[in-house]
């Protein structure tokens, strides 16, 4: 019996020698109270650096087994999750950072709840984090708009990792749908869950490759494929916008009436304007982004494409180095 646990690999060579000793001692941890073996699941996508070197000198010599995917490019570490999702076998699956800046120990947390049967869905909050000022600051706001706007079941803390049983993997796995977002889909699917919370370390290695312009494109995916918000939001100002002409032109229109008004053309000029205006702000709102959305999901592309996959046995070389198959 195997617990798959998926690790997203983006610059992240440095901290990848660690990471592997953590995973180790969860493997230990883990076959003594559950008699579950660990098998780890790394997926690289799309790094520059040498992170799927050092995986590829690594993983041999771990203890626990293990496979590495390779992305033909960089798609995201959503769409690396859902590769290790489709490429992990057993009946528990679980997702860590590389950057250990999550406890690894959370696994085994997550692992006893699902063993237990008490959830089928763990997630992993933050109850507090060894940030910059700037940084939890910028974190606490994410959220609590994420909350505000999109799935106001989601933690204070925001969702970083989780973990599930086989049968919630499956129904992920069948929700396609590009440009979304994978926290969001983890609620939508219902299913029981359960919160732990835990502490956030301090980066030690190299920098974040989640930047303010990749945060800001998962906030517009997620409100887009899960909110009608802005729809309604542009209904309001539309309706607001005709409201608003409509006043004007009883205003412009009493002017005329009354000779303070005595440029010819100047009143249907005014209110052409106006009233056309709101109408396309409306118009454009509506059909721009799901119309959009609802295109790329016509295409039906993947969402990520895996060049190569090698498995690792459990203290042994590489058993095999193939291509993922359709």
């Amino acid at each position: 019996m195997n617990y798959s646990v998926i690790v997203p690999v983006y610059k992240n060579e440095h901290s990848i020698p660690e990471l592997i000793e953590s995973l180790s001692l969860v493997q230990n941890e883990i076959a003594s109270r559950f008699n579950i073996q660990l098998e780890a699941i790394f997926v690289v996508d799309g790094s520059p650096d040498q992170s799927a070197a050092v995986l590829s000198q690594k993983l041999p010599e771990a203890p626990f087994a293990s496979k590495l995917l390779l992305h033909t490019r960089n798609f995201g570490s959503f769409a690396a999750i859902r590769s290790g999702l489709n490429a992990g076998q057993g009946p528990y699956f679980g997702m860590i950072a590389a950057d250990l800046q999550e406890p690894p120990s959370l696994l085994v947390d997550f692992l006893e709840k699902l063993v237990s049967n008490t959830a089928d869905i763990v997630v992993g909050t933050r109850r507090n984090r060894d940030d910059p000022p700037a940084t939890r600051l910028f974190a606490s706001l994410f959220w609590w708009l994420y909350r505000l706007l999109i799935i106001r079941d989601i933690p204070e803390g925001g969702v970083d990792l989780f973990a599930c049983t086989d049968q919630v993997r499956r129904e992920l796995s069948k929700l396609g749908e590009a440009h979304s977002s994978l926290v969001g889909l983890v609620y939508w699917v219902g299913f029981r869950r359960c919160e732990i919370t835990y502490s956030r370390s301090a980066r030690k290695y190299g920098r974040s490759a989640w930047t303010f312009r990749r945060k800001l494109a998962y906030m517009m995916d997620s409100v887009f494929s899960f909110t009608d918000l802005p729809i309604r939001i542009l209904t309001a100002a539309g309706l607001l916008g005709i409201t608003f002409a409509l006043l004007m032109g009883v205003i412009v229109f009493i002017a005329r009436v009354f000779g303070d008004i005595t440029v010819t053309g100047y009143a249907t000029t005014l209110l052409v304007i106006v009233f056309f205006g709101a109408l396309n702000t409306l118009g454009i709102g509506l059909v721009g982004h799901y119309a959009w959305r609802t295109y790329e999901n016509t295409k039906h592309r993947p969402l990520g494409i895996v060049s190569q996959v090698f498995s690792f046995s459990a203290h042994s070389r590489a058993d095999t180095s193939l291509p993922l198959e359709d």
